[in-house]
């Protein structure tokens, strides 16, 4: 059965964690999808992760709906959460309910994922009346990271952490089914974690929230130039793929690849009547 928003809700109610992972086209979401993740996000990390860009402000929307609808088509348990990317919903609430609705029907998502706070109520809300479910995302939001100045551990000082906590409560009042918290203090995570209704989930914000998000390209070692004091590599693969690519050209450079297991047979009389 697909995971919902109901999904999110009965695993916070229930003190069950849940596990979010990002995946941007077909054959890593289906992996991550058939590894029994509760939702993949389509993040607009796919600027770095894929296109190569230094940030994500320079996403699409056409990325987001090109690369949202391949991992839907992989996604039949896992929720599929998209991100709105940079100014595809600070314009306008109508701008916004127009771009979170090309996502949901051309991408096939189940729900979208925004940046910001007070700010972004009244879009939130919106699109809850609209029936479409929301993700907030607070802490560090990598969008305004021209803004910020750099990327930063957010709520350190009173005046922040208070900050925090009363925009937190705003998105969910506004609506959000659940909230993002990215590089905050544990200790203050994990307070908004209680406090909230919704489940919070941490990416750099400690164990004390409801679940977790990290970058899977990120977390199988296979970004490169790539740390962070909250990332751990579960496994090596990016060392594994860059091993296997060597292997292949030594093979193929000397000749013992294709071996003769690896190719297909003719009859010999067919080809002694083409010389």
């Amino acid at each position: 059965m697909k995971n919902s928003v109901l999904t999110f809700r009965k695993k916070k109610q229930e003190g069950r964690k849940i596990t979010v992972l990002t995946s941007y086209d077909y054959t890593m979401a289906k992996l991550v999808n058939d590894a029994g993740v509760d939702a993949i996000l389509v993040g607009d990390s796919l600027g770095n992760v894929m296109l190569g860009y230094e940030d994500t402000v320079s996403v699409t929307m056409d990325d987001m709906v090109c690369h949202c609808r391949a991992v839907a088509r992989a996604a039949d348990h896992a929720m599929v959460v998209v991100d709105m990317p940079f100014m595809s919903y600070q314009v306008s609430v109508e701008e916004t309910l127009h771009n979170a609705g090309r996502l949901m029907k051309e991408g096939r998502a189940n729900a979208v994922k925004l940046e910001g706070g007070t700010r972004v109520c009244p879009q939130i809300h919106a699109m809850v009346e609209a029936g479409i479910p929301v993700m907030a995302h607070l802490g560090l939001t990598p969008q305004s990271i021209n803004a910020f100045g750099g990327y930063k551990v957010v709520g350190k000082t009173k005046e922040t952490a208070e900050k925090l906590l009363a925009e937190a409560l705003a998105v969910q009042e506004a609506g959000a089914f659940s909230l993002v918290l990215e590089c905050v203090p544990m200790k203050l995570a994990t307070l908004i974690s209680q406090k909230l209704e919704i489940p919070v989930i941490g990416i750099g914000s400690g164990a004390g929230c409801d679940g977790q998000v990290l970058v899977a390209q990120d977390m199988l070692g296979m970004t490169s130039g790539f740390s962070a004091k909250f990332l751990k590599v579960f496994a090596p693969v990016g060392e594994v793929i860059k091993t296997a690519v060597s292997d292949y050209i030594h093979e193929v450079e000397n000749g013992t690849y294709p071996a003769e297991e690896h190719t297909f047979s003719i009859d010999d009389e067919i080809l002694e009547k083409l010389y």
